[in-house]
């Protein structure tokens, strides 16, 4: 499957969302995707005020791209795995990306007397 292509419907599934417009988002969802589609929903920052597409790569058999989600509240990476379903490209799975906590710095010795 060619990563350009899929950046293009991952971009286009990032407008619907930014839109509003669940039902044309989901549209690109895999038949097993529309079974769990109200946990996949729960993961979104609903509403956004940004969909972005932060990378796509190609992954094994099928292309991984990441989406940058910004609600009120919160921000999500969600990684979405894509494969060409009935000819064109579908997500199959989609995850929370899990961010490594900042390190925080180690204390600071105190001077000897």
């Amino acid at each position: 499957m060619d990563v350009q292509v899929v950046r293009e419907h991952a971009e286009a599934h990032c407008a619907s969302l930014l839109a509003g417009e669940i039902d044309k988002a989901v549209e690109d969802f895999s038949a097993e995707l529309h079974s769990n589609l109200g946990t996949i929903i729960a993961m979104l920052p609903l509403p956004l005020s940004e969909a972005t597409v932060e990378s796509v790569e190609l992954g094994g058999k099928s292309v991984v791209a990441v989406l940058r989600l910004v609600g009120e509240s919160q921000t999500v990476l969600l990684e979405t795995r894509w494969k060409e379903r009935d000819g064109r490209p579908t997500i199959v799975e989609a995850s929370h990306v899990v961010e490594a906590a900042p390190e925080s710095p180690a204390p600071a010795e105190e001077p000897a007397d």
